[in-house]
């Protein structure tokens, strides 16, 4: 025997729940092939996610058994552990640590193998003792289950019917999702899936009639799968490498996310291109594993806790005006995030990202697994790459000025507004939000006029839904006060005849192309402009698709007037003429930058606001359905992409157009429009992300918000006129 069985072991061992049922020769018979161990405090027997083979006996001691970090239950003698790997179930679903000094009896698959060929009913009579072992754990959870749900009226049936791409199918409930689908289609893996057009991860349990389609990258929801689950991958590397390690996953650029650093790195500098280097080898290491990605409910109490042990404090207070009892949390090793949508199975298929410096810390390129199914090229994504760490899209000195502002104010994060606004500071935050806006239109008026009339072209554009409108009707008011009297040019009157509109790749016209304005046209009547002439301004006919014949408008610049040009080439170089003094143009560029982190991992990017904006706007005012505005919106931005942030870089001022409480006043609308999606609707699962993505919010009334902000540009009670 090579346990050097004491009396104490074998009391322990005929105690044990599975071998109990056997009597004394074949108790003995198993003692030949049992292996004998002792750990110390704080072992590791087996750990949550490695493979094994080997089953475990408690000779004497404890032991704690946690799972994503929660601790599930503890053991001691005689109670056994590991049975489902010496079963066959490679991969340990659970963490074993030791807490004080044990002793265990080990049975790993190949001691049980040489049971079988020494002594074959012995080995038989123990599986069925531990198949039975089994049975009687799962019966008992199911009385659990039912004890905590409560009596139903109906019992749940036993078989569902699931209808996908392949035909309807009839399963077993419980059954994956990942299960009834297939693993590529078209050389694309199949990462997720739309179950009843809710985006959700493979091994989502299906328990009710349902409609499941695979997604894979090529999809909306294959791409926001694919960039949260790369983000959540660099947290773990980040936590691999140094615990103390602080990155925080910032601005959505097009396919690049901006990465903060902060903490550790011995307390020193930090030296960000060889941090790159690091973390991309970490995240290989973890992509080579095939690391896995996982979710669980959690307790409330119990999700703040493991939030606040990794450090995420502003996480952890937002769970403190959590609707529901239980939330979900995804992890894919230590770091655990709010779940706000589905992660990839396995890390095994993420690949081609790369981590760049940035003036901000560094940068995360997604790979061509998302710039390709765009229909970028390589070297316009490096184009992309260069620029961003260049002039970053959300660096200006307005964004960080207002960062900086929200921080004195102690609002960092949406768990931050959410006591704030349980404070009942509602209305003070808005007031210093607008105050700072007009302090700063009231700067550009000041900047204007200091430059005593040699200032004459104001060129402002920005992106779909950015508060343009509103924004120059106040720098109008703000120029009128310093004594400038504003002169609106339309760039709209200035395209050229239909049939000389330049088409995109699919052969329609592409009235965004800088090519559809007479550019020769404008310059020449900017430059006459600029010298003191009168000039004929064309009017164009949108129906007819053509100039109006005539003479056109007459328009001149007296010396205390400047003309604002609005425009989504109002920033371009080649709209500008190129004898123009640089003292006589400025250009504006006009666009959403700070918004709220949830946690590291998710914030509102800036994309997502406007589209929120745009829906309620849209839907309030336009009677467009927020289904219509949605299904447009993937057109809008491939055109912000090509026309409009190329033009970023030539900007001599930002505005940001944010307001830290504005989601939770577009809540108010957006969620009753958002629910007018239905299921089935192509544009669903974007509607069901957006309602995820603003559900957090304390929901606040606009009975506050003054007839000037931006924000009155989408709600509705502004005091301009459109």
């Amino acid at each position: 025997m090579r346990l050097g069985v004491t009396q104490e072991d074998l009391d322990a061992l005929s105690r044990n729940a599975i071998l109990g049922s056997l009597d004394p020769h074949e108790l003995a018979a198993l003692i030949e092939v049992l292996a004998q161990l002792a750990v110390t405090p704080g072992t590791q027997l087996v750990r949550e996610g490695d493979e094994g083979d080997t089953m475990f006996f408690i000779l004497e001691g404890r032991a704690v058994v946690t799972r994503n970090g929660q601790v599930l239950r503890r053991l001691q003698a005689p109670e056994h552990f590991g049975e489902l790997a010496m079963l066959g179930v490679r991969r340990r679903a659970a963490t074993v640590t030791a807490e004080g000094i044990m002793r265990l009896a080990r049975l790993s698959r190949a001691r049980y193998q040489a049971l079988a060929d020494r002594h074959p009913p012995v080995a038989l009579h123990l599986l069925q003792a531990v198949v039975a072992t089994l049975g009687d754990d799962v019966t008992s959870l199911s009385d659990s289950v039912i004890a905590l749900s409560g009596r139903r009226n109906a019992a749940r049936p036993i078989n569902i019917r699931v209808r996908t791409p392949a035909g309807v199918k009839q399963v077993v409930a419980g059954t994956g999702a990942g299960a009834l689908l297939p693993a590529q289609i078209e050389g694309r893996p199949v990462i997720a899936a739309l179950l009843d057009s809710r985006p959700t991860m493979l091994d989502t349990p299906l328990v009710s009639d349902a409609v499941l389609e695979p997604v894979v990258v090529a999809d909306l929801a294959g791409r926001d799968c694919l960039r949260r689950s790369l983000g959540l991958l660099l947290l773990e590397a980040g936590h691999a490498i140094d615990p103390q390690l602080e990155l925080r996953l910032g601005h959505a650029v097009d396919d690049l996310r901006v990465v903060t650093v902060a903490g550790s790195e011995l307390a020193g500098p930090i030296d960000n291109a060889g941090l790159c280097r690091r973390l991309e080898r970490a995240m290989q290491r973890m992509v080579e594993q095939d690391l896995e990605f996982r979710w669980d409910y959690w307790n409330v109490d119990e999700a703040r806790a493991q939030l606040q042990r990794q450090g995420w404090e502003d996480a952890a207070l937002l769970l403190r005006t959590a609707r529901s009892p239980v939330v979900a949390l995804q992890t894919c090793g230590q770091v655990h995030a709010s779940y706000v949508g589905p992660l990839v199975p396995g890390a095994g298929v993420l690949g081609g990202f790369r981590l760049l410096p940035h003036p901000e810390g560094l940068l995360l390129d997604h790979g061509p697994q998302l710039w390709a199914e765009a229909g970028i090229d390589a070297a316009a994504h490096q184009a992309e790459v260069e620029r961003e760490q260049r002039c970053p899209r959300f660096g200006a000195p307005m964004v960080r000025a207002h960062r900086e502002l929200l921080a004195t104010m102690g609002v960092a994060s949406v768990g931050d507004f959410n006591e704030l606004c349980v404070r009942g500071e509602v209305a003070r935050l808005i007031r210093v939000s607008e105050g700072f806006h007009e302090k700063r239109i009231g700067q550009i008026a000041d900047e204007i006029a200091g430059r005593g009339g040699a200032l004459r072209i104001i060129g402002i554009a920005g992106p779909s839904s950015s508060g343009k409108t509103t924004f120059i009707k106040r720098l109008s008011v703000q120029l009128e006060v310093a004594g400038i009297s504003p002169v609106n040019l339309s760039l709209d009157d200035y395209y050229v005849d239909r049939e000389r509109s330049p088409r995109d790749e699919a052969g329609e016209h592409d009235f965004e192309a800088l090519e559809a304005l007479d550019l020769a046209l404008l310059r020449s009547q900017l430059q006459a402009l600029v010298a003191g002439e009168t000039v004929a301004t064309p009017r164009y006919d949108f129906k007819a698709g053509c100039r109006v014949p005539g003479p056109g408008v007459p328009l001149s610049l007296q010396p205390h007037q400047v003309l604002l040009i609005e425009g989504i080439h109002a920033l371009a170089d080649a709209l500008w003429p190129a004898e123009l003094a640089p003292q006589a143009g400025m250009r504006i560029f006009v666009h959403p930058s700070t918004t709220l982190p949830i946690d590291r991992l998710t914030s509102t990017s800036s994309a997502d606001l406007r589209l929120l904006r745009r829906i309620v706007r849209d839907r309030h005012g336009r009677a467009t359905t927020a289904a219509d505005s949605i299904a447009r919106w993937p057109s809008v931005r491939r055109g912000e992409r090509r026309h409009i942030y190329p033009t970023y870089g030539n900007a001599d001022l930002v505005f940001d157009t944010a307001l830290p409480y504005e989601i939770a006043v577009l809540k108010v609308y957006a969620e009753r429009y958002l629910l007018e999606v239905r299921e089935g609707d192509p544009s669903y699962p974007v509607a069901y992300r957006l309602r995820q993505l603003i559900d957090p919010y304390v929901t606040i009334y606009p009975d506050h918000v003054p007839p000037t902000s931006i924000l009155r540009e989408f709600v509705g009670g502004s005091g301009f006129e459109y």
